[in-house]
């Protein structure tokens, strides 16, 4: 029996979230290349065809549009479109490369409302959509829209991820003025409490461990509030090695999103198998990593697999940033991520190091560290990255 995860809510009447099925993948990625080229996304994609009785479970996940292979197996894709149709809302499309009447027709008593005949041009797949968003249930809009889930991930360990993601969580917590958690999930020896300097009385590991009670009202108990506003849940202080599923960490975000405008995730530099559960409700991953050989290979191999597509958004960010760092030059850096960084964050030993030793984050100081992680929020959070300076009142102009 095929599994599912829970997808992202939609957030308001324009955004579509598509879930796009199908076992073929040359097929399958040639559809999401269309629809990244109609400027829509794919919310998740599944390599295979669910069993019908894992159909609840899809429809759980609200997407509004659900566009589905025919050729892999016709019969089972038409039986697949006839349940999703009859059971839920979201729009049914079927992609095929056969141009048959016949097989149009079975579709379209199935109940899809689109026949995508491949090659698909962008074009065609847009007009589709505009079509599908005309066609959307508004009995949802009173919903409170899910957080933003923002996460922080580094190439190799020491790339400096907790630092970043603790600091730039503190100032999107002051520049956005809106709720704001940060969970540390760089288990089971996650720096969050110590690069905040704060004491906590529990930790993710409370949270995963009693996953079957975790809610709004459980999640709150555990939380700690830093000076700034903003709402951590830390790794445990001691060595508590935790074995979570994807399903309790998939709980987690979505119970966090809930409750908070914003989440930010220090998900460390070893995730393994977690890796796809984070991305998939991702508004932004923050790749961190430094200007060496070692990293930068890391840091292609991680984009290679994980960020084919344009859904979650992708930013690179260089930390320890120094110019001709090994005589590597940009040009090479950016052969080597194959996109250029985001964000450039300069080497200062000293500052970090005094931070850390005074338990004080940086963002609650002046530095060119700071400056740029600053920025980060700012932009995340749909700010200027750099705030106008407010002019004086002038009685005599």
């Amino acid at each position: 029996m095929s599994t599912f995860t829970q997808g992202p809510d939609s957030l308001d009447v324009h955004v579509m979230s598509v879930a796009l099925i199908g076992p073929e993948e040359q097929r399958r990625q040639a559809v999401a290349r269309a629809l990244a080229g109609s400027q829509a996304n794919v919310t998740r994609e599944f390599a295979s065809y669910p069993d019908l009785d894992d159909v609840p479970q899809l429809l759980d996940a609200d997407y509004n549009v659900i566009i589905v292979d025919l050729d892999s197996d016709p019969e089972h894709a038409l039986d697949l479109v006839e349940h999703i149709c009859a059971n839920g809302s979201s729009t049914v499309m079927v992609y095929s490369a056969r141009a048959d009447s016949e097989l149009l027709v079975r579709c379209m008593r199935a109940g899809a409302r689109e026949f995508l005949s491949q090659p698909i041009a962008p074009h065609t797949i847009a007009e589709a959509l505009v079509r599908a968003s005309v066609r959307r249930p508004t009995v949802r809009s009173s919903k409170k829209a899910l957080g933003k889930l923002l996460i922080f991930a580094g190439a190799k360990g020491g790339s400096g991820v907790s630092t970043i993601a603790s600091n730039f969580a503190v100032l999107l917590a002051q520049e956005s003025h809106k709720n704001t958690l940060l969970l540390d999930l760089d288990l089971p020896l996650g720096a969050a409490a110590l690069d905040l300097g704060i004491m906590t009385q529990f930790s993710t590991a409370n949270a995963l461990q009693n996953i079957g009670r975790l809610d709004s009202t459980f999640l709150s108990k555990l939380l700690t509030k830093h000076s700034s506003g903003l709402s951590v849940l830390s790794a445990p202080d001691k060595y508590t090695p935790v074995n979570a599923s994807d399903e309790a960490i998939g709980k987690l975000l979505n119970v966090a999103r809930q409750d908070f405008d914003y989440v930010v995730v220090d998900a460390g530099s070893s995730m393994g198998s977690t890796y796809k559960t984070l991305l998939e409700g991702a508004a932004i991953v923050y790749l961190i990593t430094q200007v060496s050989i070692s990293e930068l290979r890391n840091s292609n191999r991680l984009i290679s697999e994980f960020f084919t597509l344009p859904l979650p958004k992708l930013e690179i960010v260089l930390n320890r940033f120094t110019p001709n760092t090994l005589g590597i030059d940009e040009e090479s850096i950016t052969k080597a991520l194959t996109m250029p960084a985001t964000w450039k964050i300069p080497s200062d030993y000293g500052t970090v190091q005094r931070a850390q030793n005074t338990a004080t984050p940086l963002a609650l100081g002046d530095s060119a560290i700071a400056d740029v992680i600053r920025k980060m929020a700012r932009t995340a959070c749909g700010l200027p990255a750099v705030a106008e300076k407010k002019k004086k009142f002038n009685l005599f102009r």
